[in-house]
């Protein structure tokens, strides 16, 4: 019996020991007292002892933090915990924050405040704990439980869906990787003392946010630090764009990237957002047309229509350190454009010097190049409305005609040899690839574009374009050879040619569609209507050959030539383009298609023979005019 009595006590005494042993460690003896009473493990009080020992609070008495419990009874609330004796600077600057002040009126205590991101007190392990629900790797977590999306009732966030947001960013992205050094959100919104956008103690308040980035981006902000921006920002302007608002708050993307704001393919549209507002423009005395001199010039359609390796705003003006035009270190300064500029038109810097860049580009900084748009600007509606009025003429006079109305031509059939027909298809196939190809690159953005996107988007509309030009020029080659080796040619060639009778004829019949006399003049094969339509044909040929060989070549052209001579060159090339379109359509179309005579269509051009209709008119009063 003594021999039983000794094991259950020696039993007891292990027992006892190996519940009060990690209980000695991890508790002072002041606080192993309290489990006398609070030792109920239903209670909340009660500490988990195996996190307790790891816990930042380890090695503490209850008293430090419960006051009054040192009492029994205790006297009060012994519930309220005193954090300020430790943690007076952090209770400072929670208790001033949009969490401290929305979090300790509901918690009803800054302790238990404090738990809804760090646990509760007897639990809470250091931040290099990777079991710490504010450890580094537990952030993105602890925070998306209130900033999950802006529908939650705490979320004082500005961003829509702020975690989803940043878990797209590349900085979400290193972080899922396990890179310790990915910005996360104490980063940038700090850690207790965090405030409203709006609020100048904020990290991300606008005038702070350099300085926030430049945590990680030391040389970025260096380089901002020293621009114009930044230089503006730090004398309180407000409208001075801050990294957010270039590169964006959450979703912030590679630069190489489609999708980023700052990306080659979205550059433009980022820096518009300022120089395109009337408001920023009127206040600061900015040019207000930077943005569409930009779009017009080939640089910008190039970019509209998909090319990612043509000029933008920052090749010229630079990304971080955007200096005026007006300071000497600037890259757009007058002394600098050349090698600006020459970065990827070698050898063509001394063009550059001394010009309103932005105008040279769309082509209106030079007086010649502006003289050229003026003058097609008054030739093209004075040409096409000719065409029209002399054709809306011919149609009323043939359509109205209730007699015999004289013939129109010496002969009633047309021709068309093989070679013409021939040279004739190929014609049409490279015109219409040209026209379509070339108003592709002025507008992108049409619908009736969008199949170049499908095709390489600028790099594909560029080969299409300068495959039918060369393809074009081929068939004049070809054409001119059988001008002048053809029998056949030569003959067409000395009927082409204008004589005074053209202008007789054209005049006779003019005044017979106006009634202002009875005969109308029988016109021969090649009349001054295919005459002025074929040296027209030949004359805009070498107008749109010329001015687009100095285009496609341009590092050659301005190595050679006056950078007006460029400027010239791209209105001549689409005003050109507009009248050479404009005169098929309004004069070639009606002539071989709705012309009566000819009506449905002049099928010459297929077949080679074409009979003309009729040309007796019964019930025409052949009487002179008058």
């Amino acid at each position: 019996m003594a021999a039983f009595m000794k094991r259950r006590i020696w039993c007891g005494l292990v027992l006892w020991a190996g519940l009060l042993g990690p209980l000695a460690r991890a508790l002072p003896e002041q606080a192993t007292g309290c489990l006398d009473c609070h030792s109920d493990p239903d209670e909340a009080a009660v500490p988990d002892l195996d996190l307790y020992d790891q816990s930042v609070h380890e090695g503490m008495d209850c008293t430090d933090c419960h006051e009054g419990t040192d009492q029994d009874p205790h006297p009060g609330n012994p519930m309220n915990v005193a954090c300020l004796d430790c943690h007076e600077e952090i209770e400072k600057d929670f208790s001033g924050s949009s969490h401290g002040q929305n979090l300790i009126k509901e918690k009803g205590s800054l302790a238990k405040a404090c738990a809804v991101c760090h646990g509760p007190a007897h639990n809470m392990l250091p931040l290099n704990n990777p079991l710490s629900p504010v450890a580094r790797v537990n952030q993105i977590k602890i925070c998306g439980e209130c900033h999950k999306d802006t529908k939650s009732p705490t979320d004082i966030a500005a961003v829509s869906h702020p975690l989803d947001s940043y878990l797209m960013s590349i900085h979400g992205e290193l972080n899922a990787e396990g890179n310790e050094d990915a910005a996360l959100c104490s980063d940038c919104h700090g850690v207790h003392n965090i405030r409203p956008k709006n609020d100048p103690l904020s990290l991300v308040f606008a005038a702070n946010i350099p300085e926030t980035c430049g945590q990680c981006h030391e040389k970025e902000e260096e380089h901002y630090e020293s621009s114009i921006h930044g230089v503006a920002l730090a004398d309180g302007v407000r409208e001075a764009p801050t990294c957010t608002d270039c590169h964006g708050e959450h979703v912030i993307r590679p630069p190489d990237e489609e999708g980023s704001r700052v990306s080659a393919a979205r550059i433009s549209q980022t820096c518009s957002g300022c120089h395109n507002a009337e408001h920023i423009n009127s206040k600061f005395a900015m040019p207000d047309d930077r943005i569409k001199t930009f779009e017009d010039s080939y640089h910008g359609l190039a970019a509209k229509g998909g090319t990612r390796t043509v000029a933008n705003c920052a090749s010229c003006h630079g990304w971080h350190r955007v200096l005026p035009s007006s300071d000497p270190s600037s890259t757009v300064h007058a002394d600098n454009l050349g090698t600006t500029c020459g970065e990827c038109h070698p050898g063509a810097g001394k063009r550059f010097a001394n010009v309103r860049i932005h105008d040279a580009l769309s082509g209106g900084s030079s007086r010649i190049a502006r003289i050229l748009e003026i003058a097609y600007l008054i030739l093209i509606p004075l040409v096409i409305g000719s065409m029209i009025i002399h054709n809306t003429l011919d149609l009323i006079r043939k359509s109205r005609a209730t007699g015999k109305l004289p013939p129109a031509r010496q002969h009633a059939e047309i021709h068309m040899s093989f070679q013409e027909r021939i040279q004739h298809g190929i014609m049409v196939v490279a015109f219409l690839v040209l026209g379509y190809s070339g108003f592709a690159l002025k507008y992108p953005d049409a619908w009736w574009a969008f199949p170049f996107q499908l095709m390489g988007g600028e790099v594909g509309r560029r080969v299409f374009h300068r495959g039918a030009a060369v393809l074009f020029a081929v068939v004049c080659a070809w054409h001119m050879i059988w001008l002048f080796f053809a029998r056949e040619g030569r003959h067409v060639f000395k009927e082409m040619l204008f004589r005074w009778s053209d202008a007789t004829d054209a005049i006779k019949t003019v005044a017979f569609y106006l009634k202002l006399r009875h005969d109308r003049p029988a016109l021969p094969r090649y009349s001054y209507i295919e005459k002025a339509e074929y040296w027209a044909l030949v004359w805009g040929t070498a107008v749109m050959l010329a001015t687009g060989a100095i285009l496609v070549f341009n590092n050659l052209s301005l190595q050679h030539f006056p950078l007006w001579v460029l400027e010239a060159a791209r209105v001549v090339h689409y005003m050109e383009a507009v009248l050479a379109c404009l005169a098929i359509v309004v004069w070639h179309f009606y002539w071989v298609i709705y012309d009566p005579d000819v009506y449905p269509m002049n099928v010459a051009w297929i077949t080679g023979r074409h009979q003309l209709k009729n040309q007796e008119r019964k019930g025409e009063d052949n009487e002179p005019a008058g």
